[in-house]
C-alpha cells in the first residue's frame, strides 16, 4: 500500500446516465475517455437515500436499514422523510473500512445525505432553522462547526432556496462545487465525497428530454468538469458517480385515497384539514417517487391489501415477504408490502378527498411535515394570478416578524414530469460510473461494489 495514496473526489452527479453522458455531457465523457465509464446497476429502490447508502456501506437496503427517503416509524407511529442522524445507517461505512487499512485516512462529506454525526473529518449538509414565529430560516450544519461560516465567507451564502423548491436551479450545485473545491485545497482529505443533486431538479419538472433538462445536464457537466480538472492538475483522483435514471411520467397514483376509499387508511378530522393517523390505520402507503412501502397493521389484512393494489390502474407490481427478499429489501423499516408503479406513473402521497380538507402544510414547501415525497414543491401554483408577487407579499410579511403561511404550492400532480425508484429499463438508461484511473476498469459494477472500489483506489499502485 502506497505510504501516500492519492486523494480521490467522489462527485455524485445525480441523474447522470450512460445515454446523458454519452450525447450532453462532454467533459465528464473527456474524463471518460482517459480512464473508463461503466453503467452502473443500480439498487432497488432508485432512491437518493438508499442509493447513497448503499454505496458508502457496501451493503442493499436489507444491511443498511435504508428502505427509502423516509419510512414509518413504528414506535413513534410517525412517518418521517429527510432524516439527517448518520446513526441510522446500519453497516460498515467507508471512513470505517477505510480507516482500518489505511494509517491517516481522512475523509469530508458534502452534502452527502445522512451527513450529521458521520465519523468523518469534515462535513457540510443544509439545515435551516425553525423559529417559533413559522419563519423558516437557511442555514448550514457543519463539522467543525466553524467550518461552514468559514466557507460561506468566502463563497457567499449557501443558496438555500435554490438546494430544493420551486426556485431550485443550478446555483446550489454550483455552490457545492465550489464549497468541495476550497475543502479539497485546504485539508487535502483522502476522500471527498461531493453531492452535485441538479439534475434533479428540472428532470422532475420538466421531463428527461426538455430542452431546458438537458441544459441543466450542460451546465452541471461543466461544473462537474471544472472540479475535475482541478482535482487532477493537484495530483487527485476523480470518480463520478450517479444513483438513478430519471424517466419522463404523465400522472401519478393517489394510493393513499385508494387505501381510504376501501377502509383501510384512518384519518384524524380536524376542524381544519384531515390528518393522516398512521397509528390507527389498517394499512397505509408511504410514497417515495415511484415506489411507496405499505404498512399494514395485521396479518390478516396483508393479502387482500396486495390484491386491492395489485388491481389498481398504475400499479405494476406488489412485493411481498419473500419478494422483498429477493430485491435485498426485507428489513424491518420495510412495509409488509412494496408497491412499484407503472414507469410512467409515480406515487402521490395525499390522503385527503376534498382538497378543501388538505392541511395547510400540503401547499408548502415541507419535506419533514409530509407523510411522503412531494416533488409538486418544484411547482408554483399555476393559478396564482402574479406568482412573484405573491411569494414577495408573504415573504416581506415574514420579513416583518408576521406570522404567513407559503401557501404558494399547487395540489396539481399532473405537473409532474419525472420520476424515479424502479429499476432502470435498460443499463444505458440507469445509473453510470466514470473513474479517471483506467487500471481499476473491470466489465461490471454494481452500487454494491462502489465502497470497495474506493478501498481499492487507495490500494492498488496508482498508473
Amino acid at each position: 500500500m502506497s505510504p501516500t495514496p492519492r486523494p480521490l473526489v467522489v462527485l455524485n452527479v445525480v441523474g447522470l446516465t450512460p445515454h446523458l453522458l454519452r450525447h450532453h455531457a462532454p467533459r465528464l465523457a473527456a474524463l471518460a475517455g482517459d480512464g473508463f465509464a461503466r453503467p452502473l446497476a443500480g439498487t432497488f429502490p432508485a432512491l437518493t437515500c438508499s442509493a447513497q447508502a448503499t454505496m458508502l456501506t457496501g451493503a442493499p437496503p436489507a444491511g443498511h436499514g435504508i428502505v427509502g427517503n423516509g419510512w414509518y416509524f413504528r414506535d413513534l407511529a410517525e412517518v418521517m422523510f429527510w432524516r439527517q442522524s448518520n446513526h441510522l445507517v446500519g453497516g460498515e461505512k467507508l471512513w470505517e473500512a477505510a480507516r482500518a487499512r489505511l494509517p491517516g485516512f481522512t475523509c469530508a462529506q458534502l452534502f452527502w445525505w445522512y451527513n450529521m454525526y458521520a465519523a468523518v473529518d469534515w462535513s457540510v449538509t443544509p439545515r435551516p432553522v425553525y423559529p417559533a414565529d413559522g419563519r423558516k430560516l437557511p442555514g448550514l450544519y457543519s463539522n467543525p462547526p466553524d467550518l461552514h461560516r468559514q466557507l460561506e465567507a468566502e463563497l457567499g451564502a449557501f443558496p438555500f432556496f435554490h438546494f430544493w423548491g420551486p426556485a431550485s436551479d443550478a446555483r446550489a450545485s454550483r455552490w457545492i462545487a465550489a464549497c468541495a473545491g476550497l475543502v479539497f485545497d485546504r485539508h487535502r482529505p483522502t476522500c471527498t465525497l461531493v453531492y452535485l443533486p441538479h439534475l434533479d431538479y428540472s428532470f422532475q419538472s420538466r421531463g428527461p428530454d426538455h430542452p431546458l433538462s438537458l441544459a441543466a445536464v450542460a451546465e452541471v457537466d461543466a461544473m462537474a468538469g471544472d472540479l475535475a480538472d482541478h482535482v487532477r492538475e493537484a495530483g487527485g483522483d476523480v470518480l463520478v458517480v450517479s444513483e438513478y435514471g430519471i424517466r419522463a411520467v404523465d400522472g401519478a397514483v393517489p394510493i393513499n385515497r385508494i387505501l381510504r376509499r376501501h377502509g383501510y387508511l384512518a384519518v384524524r378530522e380536524t376542524p381544519l384539514w384531515d390528518e393522516l393517523d398512521a397509528g390507527a390505520s389498517r394499512a397505509f402507503a408511504v410514497a417515495d417517487h415511484q415506489v411507496a412501502h405499505v404498512y399494514v397493521a395485521s396479518p390478516a389484512d396483508v393479502a387482500p391489501v396486495a390484491e386491492l393494489l395489485t388491481a389498481t390502474a398504475g400499479i405494476d407490481t406488489v412485493l411481498d415477504g419473500p419478494a422483498l427478499a429477493g430485491v435485498g429489501l426485507n428489513h424491518p423499516r420495510a412495509g409488509e408490502l412494496v408497491a412499484v408503479a407503472e414507469p410512467r406513473r409515480w406515487f402521490s402521497y395525499y390522503h385527503w378527498l376534498d382538497d378543501a380538507r388538505a392541511p395547510d402544510f400540503a401547499r408548502t414547501v415541507d419535506i419533514h411535515r409530509k407523510p411522503g415525497y412531494d416533488p409538486v414543491e418544484l411547482f408554483i401554483d399555476p393559478r396564482l394570478p402574479f406568482p412573484r408577487l405573491a411569494v414577495g407579499r408573504r415573504l416581506l410579511k415574514r420579513r416583518l416578524g408576521l406570522r404567513t403561511l407559503m401557501d404558494v404550492i399547487p395540489l396539481t400532480p399532473e405537473l409532474v414530469r419525472g420520476s424515479h425508484g424502479r429499476a432502470a429499463p435498460h443499463p444505458d438508461h440507469g445509473p453510470v460510473l466514470i473513474a479517471s484511473r483506467r487500471d481499476l476498469e473491470r466489465e461490471g459494477f454494481a452500487m454494491t461494489d462502489v465502497k470497495s472500489l474506493m478501498l481499492e483506489h487507495w490500494h492498488a499502485a496508482p498508473p
